[in-house]
């Protein structure tokens, strides 16, 4: 191949790599001989080749989606391309709006390269073995969708450091216990043999505590796909803690994805869940995957006043009394079922949208789940002693 287009290539897959893909040399060599070919007709072609060979993850294709409309937009200076990039500021009477996915990742990748100042080895140790405090403070607030790569990396950290709350209940079975108010005749009977009937030792039991299910029900959908990775990595990291959490994710179908969640390096896992659902970053069937739920999945992993998470926009193409129905089949099901929402990081979101309205009086709380002070105050509100917040129907009342 003669002229740039090799070396655009290897610049190209430099910038990917910064922005968090995994691009070696062996997709550059594949890359170039693809395009050296001729065989590909135009732009869309150019896309979807150079897409088969350097995105491996669903969850990588936002990032290079963008970093390809940046990259072969047109000639022209990196520095330029980016100040058309840069986000601008709204104005107040203004709605906010939704940060495209991955777009600060391929910011940095496509930033012109800095010199560093080498930092003392000391505070080197001290960096890369904890965060700061300041740090901590502004990664809680952060937006999922607006962080950099770095800084998923480290929000990954705070997330595994996330504890649920000791929510066990008795059930009614007994255990042995050393000591207590109730004897165990039989253990008491047996221990007495042993030694003859000569003396009485007595036995104790308790009431054996569980702790209750935990079901997710995660929208892997094109709007959702940002924060459900992250609230995937949530899921790893309890399930770690717990052995009865049951994780789903759904597009258009519904996809059991607890064994892949059970892996324990996260990168594996999601690796395992992504390759289990071949409906990432798809459409969305709300209606179509609770339905699947309830009727296969709701009596094997419901039992024992089990908790649902429900992760999901509740923005549903396909409306019907199919939507309503089966959530409130679902909430009939299970002890408590928490709707988290990212569309609630917004101050002027309202409950306008049919499927939001369809979903909502069969939720006992509706809360939002955009950043790690989210996560750490659902932690808080899965404590069986914790204030529930108002009624999810405020909000009906509200956008009507």
């Amino acid at each position: 191949m003669t002229g740039k287009l090799p070396e655009n290539v290897a610049y190209f897959a430099r910038a990917l790599r910064i922005a968090g893909l995994r691009v070696g040399p062996g997709a550059v060599v594949e890359a170039v001989e693809a395009l050296a070919d001729g065989a590909l007709g135009g732009r869309e072609d150019v896309y979807w080749a150079l897409h088969a060979i350097f995105v491996k993850k669903h969850e990588d294709s936002a990032v290079y989606d963008q970093a390809f409309k940046l990259f072969w937009r047109r000639r022209g200076l990196i520095e330029k391309l980016m100040a058309q990039m840069s986000p601008v500021t709204p104005r107040v009477d203004a709605p906010p709006e939704k940060p495209e996915a991955g777009a600060l990742r391929v910011a940095e990748a496509f930033a012109p390269p800095q010199a560093e100042e080498e930092p003392p080895p000391v505070e080197l140790t001290e960096l890369s073995a904890r965060l700061t405090v300041s740090e901590r403070e502004t990664l809680k607030s952060r937006d999922f969708a607006q962080m950099s790569a770095a800084e998923i990396a480290k929000a990954r950290q705070l997330i595994a450091e996330l504890r649920l709350p000791d929510d066990a209940v008795p059930t009614r079975r007994f255990q042995a216990a050393h000591a207590g108010a109730r004897i165990d005749p039989r253990r008491t009977f047996r221990r007495s043999l042993r030694g003859g009937g000569a003396s009485i030792d007595l036995a104790f039991r308790e009431r054996a505590e569980v702790h209750p299910p935990l079901v997710a029900l995660v929208d892997i959908s094109g709007s959702m796909a940002e924060y459900s990775r992250i609230f995937l990595h949530f899921l790893h990291a309890i399930t770690e803690q717990r052995r009865r959490v049951h994780s789903f994710v759904f597009g258009t179908r519904l996809t059991n994805v607890t064994r892949s969640l059970r892996a324990r390096d996260p990168d594996e896992a999601l690796a395992l869940a992504g390759r289990a659902a071949p409906d990432w970053e798809g459409g969305t069937r709300i209606a179509s995957a609770l339905h699947a739920f309830n009727r296969t999945w709701s009596r094997r992993v419901l039992s024992g006043g089990a908790v649902v998470l429900l992760f999901t926009d509740g923005l549903e193409r396909h409306l019907d009394d199919e939507l309503g129905f089966e959530m409130d089949r679902l909430q009939r099901s299970c002890r408590q079922l928490v709707w988290l929402n990212p569309l609630l990081r917004y101050d002027a979101f309202e409950a306008r949208a049919s499927g939001i309205r369809a979903m909502l009086p069969h939720v006992d709380s509706f809360r939002p789940i955009h950043n790690l002070a989210a996560m750490a105050d659902l932690c808080a509100a899965l404590s069986p002693d914790a204030r529930q917040a108002g009624d999810p129907r405020q909000w009906l009342k509200k956008a009507g």
